[in-house]
């Protein structure tokens, strides 16, 4: 499993890539879909999902709808326009950032790490 110190500076960039791909889900939604593409390497918990959900809210990148569901409230989040910018942002930053986390970790010819 993948460390919550790892994870923290993706988290924006996960939660907009797939409200992106998606289009709209909820917080347990986005969880599971996390876990079920990293065959649960990355297990997202409430207590860092929502703070981030929040802020992106606040910042306008995100738009809530709630609904009735089985008799309870469902809080749907989706893009908004901005929302949609700041994905291709966050992907192209994410990507370099990979990029050059590639190039420290991959060893130099002829190094044998143990």
């Amino acid at each position: 499993m993948i460390s919550t110190d790892l994870l923290k500076g993706s988290l924006k960039t996960i939660i907009l890539k797939l409200l992106a791909e998606r289009g709209r889900m909820y917080g347990y939604e986005i969880t599971r879909m996390v876990e079920e593409i990293t065959a649960g390497k990355i297990k997202l918990t409430y207590g860092a999902l929502y703070p981030v959900l929040h802020k992106l809210e606040r910042e306008g990148s995100l738009v809530t709808e709630s609904e009735n569901y089985n008799n309870r409230i469902r809080i749907y989040y989706s893009l908004t326009p901005a929302g949609e910018s700041a994905v291709i942002e966050k992907m192209k930053e994410l990507k370099e950032f990979l990029e050059a986390m590639s190039q420290i970790i991959n060893p130099a010819p002829g190094v044998i790490y143990e």
